[in-house]
């Protein structure tokens, strides 16, 4: 597993938009993030769920649900749960040496920063939403967080809706009217009568370094297995909200601490 990233590596970052990180999760990692995320869907997990953002994916006779804070019944049908800076285990994930390092490279060695998002994403087998083409942005942030790691808990291939880009399309904004950064139908369809997308295909415990002006966006899935991922995007901590929202630090003075280690959960369960 890579501790830290090359020049040539970053060279290829800069130029593409994007970084296959390869695996970054050792077994005992995956097997306790996985587990811990489908015991949190369960209703099984030991958490404040009010502190967590759910959200529902259509089927099992339910409507997809708002994306809202609270527990929404026993299921392995959730779409996105967010906040997951205040579970101990994801957080020991996130603050990993080596994205401690891409950080720094960003923001600089001495920058505090916070999560905008700590979010565990899900296509359940047969279900999951399309999410279309779009770059990851918010007009109520005073500045732009920049990169987000993006991890696969379960393999995600092109039949179960693994993530698609366009590489270098980090280096302007494609629709800055767009607040959220989607792009219209027509801009999709210039982009995709130049380029083809690349599609991301990963073994569970990869990871991939993005842009957050990197075009992405997937496809349902089509297969009889999920595709689980938890996704971190890392900005400086001096970002202000005009929300008035408030971030977690989580390098830096000031950042969360895990009240508990790995093996301690993975033993509990």
């Amino acid at each position: 597993m890579n501790v830290t990233l090359t020049d040539e590596q970053w060279r290829t970052y800069e130029q593409q938009g994007y970084l296959k990180l390869g695996k970054v999760l050792s077994d005992l990692e995956l097997v306790a993030l996985a587990q811990r995320i489908n015991h949190i869907m369960l209703g099984k997990a030991d958490c404040d769920y009010d502190r967590f953002m759910m959200q529902r994916e259509a089927g099992e006779g339910h409507e997809q649900s708002g994306q809202t804070v609270g527990f929404k019944g026993s299921t392995l049908n959730y779409r996105k749960i967010e906040n997951l800076e205040f579970d101990s285990l994801f957080l020991l994930y996130l603050q990993k040496p080596l994205f401690r390092e891409i950080c720094e490279k960003v923001y600089g060695r001495d920058t505090r920063i916070s999560c905008f998002r700590a979010m565990f994403m899900n296509k359940p087998a047969r279900h999951g939403s399309v999410l279309p083409y779009h770059q990851d942005r918010w007009t109520d942030l005073d500045r732009d967080p920049l990169v987000t790691v993006w991890t696969a808990l379960d393999p995600a291939t092109i039949e179960n809706g693994c993530v698609k880009i366009f590489p270098k399309t980090h280096r302007q904004l494609i629709n800055p009217e767009n607040p959220s950064g989607f792009l219209t139908p027509d801009q999709t369809n210039q982009l995709l009568g130049t380029m083809e997308p690349v599609n991301l295909e990963l073994e569970e415990g990869e990871a991939v370094l993005l842009n957050n002006w990197t075009v992405h966006g997937s496809e349902g899935n089509k297969s009889d297995f999920s595709r689980r991922a938890f996704s971190v995007c890392y900005m400086d901590a001096n970002t202000v909200s005009s929300a008035g929202k408030s971030f977690s630090v989580v390098f830096g003075s000031g950042a969360l601490q895990a009240d508990f280690y790995i093996n301690k959960e993975v033993k509990a369960n």
